[in-house]
């Protein structure tokens, strides 16, 4: 029977979906919690509201202290990827060895998988992950250093809002030490 639960985090309600105690979906915020809950349950018709069992609120409490800012390591969340495409798999391995605050390309992946010239099909394996932030795709750039794409609800905006949260540094928006200060003016 497939799952799912409702939770507050920093940048809004997010959900979570598991079957026999593994994560098998998430939902960031959208506008409101009922857009978040229609989302969800577009993508999981058959899962029912319930409290979430010791195990899957330890998954939520590690997305919650991520969210808010700690550099936490969530692979000890059991995720099912079983329905999931085999590259797409390989994808997400390597995706969670990339740890919080830190960030890679889609070349970088896909040097990783051996197969230099899959870049594009690691994006589009990104935009296919049923698990955001769980397994971090918010955490791979575009090889120029800028966000890229990123299909959850926000889009490039949420995935610079997460990076921000983690202390990522990307391309898009420039520290105070990279922006030139004004030269200040003599008084006469």
């Amino acid at each position: 029977m497939t799952k799912f639960h409702m939770f507050e985090t920093a940048i809004g309600v997010c959900g979570i979906v598991w079957r026999d105690e593994r994560v098998v979906g998430f939902s960031l915020p959208e506008a409101t919690e009922a857009a978040t809950r229609a989302r969800l349950l577009r993508r999981f018709p058959d899962a029912t509201e319930d409290a979430p069992t010791s195990t899957v609120q330890r998954a939520i409490d590690g997305t919650i202290a991520l969210i808010r800012g700690e550099k936490i390591d969530l692979n000890f969340v059991d995720c099912d990827l079983s329905a999931t495409p085999e590259f797409n798999r390989r994808v997400y391995e390597i995706l969670c060895t990339v740890p919080a605050g830190e960030t890679v390309t889609y070349g970088d992946i896909a040097h990783r998988l051996g197969d230099p010239g899959a870049a594009r099909a690691v994006g589009r394996a990104l935009g296919e992950n049923p698990i955001p932030v769980i397994v971090p795709c918010h955490r791979v750039l575009a090889a120029s250093g800028k966000s890229g794409g990123f299909s959850a609800p926000g889009g490039a905006d949420t995935k610079l809002k997460l990076l921000s949260i983690e202390g990522a540094r990307t391309n898009d928006v420039p520290s105070l030490f990279d922006t030139p200060l004004p030269l200040a003016r003599k008084r006469t």
